[in-house]
């Protein structure tokens, strides 16, 4: 398991563990408050979950989902991050960072060789994040990735 952020006890951190249904709910709620026009519906993080549930993790405590990480992985190894998201008043708090070391740890013990995902832009502190994580901008700015609005850069890391 990842060290704890700075200053905060082991035992008051959230809990990490693998998505469960009954989960679901409250992280399309999650993700609309975060991504608003670029949220998952809850159908579709429920095929996410009959697919991909070995790398869809959650943060949780007594006060229920602060945060999760979703890892989508072909059959030739290569991994998408089709999600990261924490709430906002548990962000700055290196939950995002615990998120995805565990997620990056267990595709490295599933022989996944490359991990991508994408990011906005002007979404400074989750580049700075995977950065810092060794994730390395791939190619140019993609206009319109996700449509009109939906500019996004791509990154990559090899495990």
């Amino acid at each position: 398991m990842p060290a704890a952020p700075k200053n905060v006890p082991e035992d008051r951190l959230p809990r990490m563990r693998n998505v469960v249904e009954s989960d679901l709910e409250a992280i399309a709620l999650l993700d609309q408050q975060l991504f608003t026009r670029d949220a998952y519906s809850c159908t579709v993080l429920r095929q996410f979950y009959d697919l991909y549930a070995r790398h869809f993790l959650v943060l949780d405590d007594s006060q229920g989902i602060q945060g999760y990480v979703l890892v989508g992985t072909a059959v030739d190894k290569g991994s998408w991050v089709l999600g990261l998201g924490v709430t906002p008043d548990r962000r700055g708090r290196g939950h995002g960072r615990r998120l995805m070391r565990e997620v990056l740890s267990c595709l490295r013990a599933d022989g996944v060789h490359t991990v991508r995902l994408s990011v906005a832009p002007a979404n400074v502190p989750a580049i700075d994040l995977y950065r810092s994580l060794d994730f390395a901008l791939e190619g140019e700015l993609h206009k319109e990735y996700f449509g009109p609005g939906g500019d996004r850069l791509i990154m990559v890391r090899h495990l």
